[in-house]
């Protein structure tokens, strides 16, 4: 006999199994599920962008402490 868990969502505390849920609030669970991949895309992104933008400081500090021509 297979033991399957009904998948839940917490909400302020509260824990409701996602089989009860609405056709409306099922809706709002994926377009959050939608929202935390996104920020998590974006995260990473702001992840990279920080990354190029120490190196073009230190690219930028190497040539300004480079000695005059």
């Amino acid at each position: 006999m297979e033991n399957t868990k009904t998948p839940n969502i917490q909400i302020d505390g509260k824990t409701f199994p996602l089989s009860d849920l609405g056709d409306n609030a099922k809706a709002q669970v994926q377009n959050l599920a939608i929202v935390d991949a996104e920020i998590k895309r974006l995260q990473t992104l702001i992840g990279i962008a920080t990354a190029a933008q120490q190196s073009f400081i230190a690219a930028l500090r190497t040539e300004l402490n480079k000695p005059s021509a």
